[in-house]
C-alpha cells in the first residue's frame, strides 16, 4: 500500500495539501483529534500540526504503557516480575504491624510495598536498578500526594549504600543474590532492625516469622538472632 504524503511529514510543521496526493485529498475539512500528545487541525489549507494538553485519561494510558514496558524488560533481564502481588504486600505488612522507623525496599519494583508503608507510618526508601520503573514509582507517589520526605524512589545502587540506618528492610531480589546480600545486611544492620523477604528466602539464615504460601509466601529475619548465628 502506497503511503499518504502526510505520513511522511514530522510534527510541527505547515503543509500544505499536497495536489497530486489522492489520499491528501480525501481528508474532510473538520477537526481530527489524533489520540496522542498531538492534534491535527485540517482546515482548507494548510494543515497545521500543534501541540496539545494531555488529558488525564492520556496521561494514565502513557503511564501504563510505561509500566508495562518496564514491567517486560525487567523480566527479560531478571527472570522475575519487578513487583511483589498484592498478597504478598498484605503479608508483608503483617510481619511489619507494630514496628516503626526507616524502611529501605530493596528492589522495590513499581513501590507498591513502600506505599503500602508509608500508611503505616514508615519512612521509606525505594531501591530500583530499573529506572523506568523508578520513574513511574516517583510519578505514582506524586499522585497520591505522598511527599518525598516520606517516600524516595532513587537508582542508587545499595551494593555500594550503607544500609545502617534503616531498622527495617524488604527485599525482592533474584535467588542468586540472596547469600551474598545476607553478609552484607549482617555486617551493617543493627540489632533491632528486622529484615523481610519475599519469595526468595535467605539460604543460610532461620526466619523469625513466616506467612503466607507459595509464590506469595515470606519470611521475616530479627537481625538480633541473626547476628547469634555461628
Amino acid at each position: 500500500m502506497r503511503m499518504c504524503c502526510l505520513q511522511k511529514c514530522h510534527v510541527f510543521l505547515v503543509l500544505k495539501r499536497h495536489s497530486k496526493c489522492t489520499a491528501c485529498k480525501s481528508v474532510p475539512l473538520w477537526r481530527i483529534q489524533w489520540r496522542s500528545s498531538f492534534s491535527i487541525k485540517v482546515a482548507s489549507s494548510p494543515i497545521i500540526l500543534r501541540k496539545s494538553h494531555f488529558s488525564q485519561q492520556h496521561l494514565g494510558l502513557c503511564l501504563w504503557v510505561f509500566m508495562a514496558s518496564g514491567h517486560y524488560l525487567h523480566f527479560l533481564v531478571f527472570g522475575k516480575y519487578p513487583y511483589v502481588s498484592r498478597t504478598q504486600t498484605q503479608n508483608v505488612m503483617k510481619l511489619l504491624h507494630g514496628r516503626a522507623g526507616c524502611l529501605a525496599d530493596l528492589g522495590s519494583g513499581d513501590g507498591r510495598l513502600v506505599f503500602a508503608a508509608t500508611v503505616e507510618g514508615f519512612q521509606c526508601t525505594g531501591f530500583e536498578i530499573n529506572s523506568i520503573l523508578a520513574g513511574y514509582a516517583r510519578v505514582k507517589a506524586k499522585w497520591k500526594g505522598i511527599p518525598s520526605s516520606t517516600a524516595t524512589f532513587i537508582n542508587q545502587d545499595f551494593w555500594k549504600t550503607d544500609l545502617s540506618k534503616y531498622n527495617n528492610v524488604t527485599v525482592f531480589l533474584a535467588p542468586g543474590v540472596m547469600e551474598v546480600l545476607g553478609r552484607k545486611l549482617e555486617k551493617e544492620l543493627p540489632d533491632e532492625a528486622r529484615v523481610i523477604a519475599c519469595r526468595f528466602p535467605f539460604p543460610d539464615w532461620t526466619p523469625t516469622a513466616t506467612e503466607g504460601e507459595g509464590l506469595d509466601q515470606i519470611w521475616a529475619y530479627d537481625m538480633n538472632a541473626i547476628h547469634k548465628l555461628p
